[in-house]
């Protein structure tokens, strides 16, 4: 067995939360400082049959996180991700009624220092979806991954 263990660090972008009609995590920026690339991880729990409405993440970058020169996020572009087709950044939408529990993948492939994933809810979702993401950073500059 290959180690991967110590190629990656783990980080809860959104603990999980209940995602219903008006309400939605804050934007959560992640530092991708000494990494090279990031697997977004989506930790969906099952969609009820009666909330027809949309959830959303969307994911931008930038050089900076807006501490320094600029902060100036961006939709990433189809080039930047994996796994997703990027329509104005969004890179992951819960569309459907009763959809089953699942785990989905996005990758990311930019080369931008910072990430950020914002949540959007639009149409009924009156019971709600519960929703956790973490970002895995990989291909660090340093072995092991701290």
């Amino acid at each position: 067995m290959k180690d991967l263990y110590n190629h990656i660090t783990p980080v809860q972008a959104i603990a999980p939360v209940l995602v219903l009609d008006a309400t939605v995590p804050a934007a959560v920026e992640v530092d991708l400082v000494n990494f090279n690339s990031a697997v977004i991880s989506v930790n969906c729990g099952a969609k009820a049959a009666g909330d027809t409405g949309t959830i959303t993440i969307a994911l931008t970058h930038a050089d900076d996180d807006g501490t320094g020169a600029s902060g100036d996020y961006a939709d990433v572009a189809a080039k930047d991700v994996q796994g997703a087709t990027p329509a104005t950044g969004v890179v992951f939408t819960l569309a459907a009624a009763a959809v089953a529990a699942a785990i989905y993948k996005i990758g990311y492939i930019g080369g931008k220092r910072f990430v950020k994933l914002t949540t959007a809810e639009a149409g009924s979702n009156a019971t709600g979806t519960i929703i956790g993401v973490t970002v895995i950073k990989s291909h660090g500059l340093d072995v092991p991954a701290i």
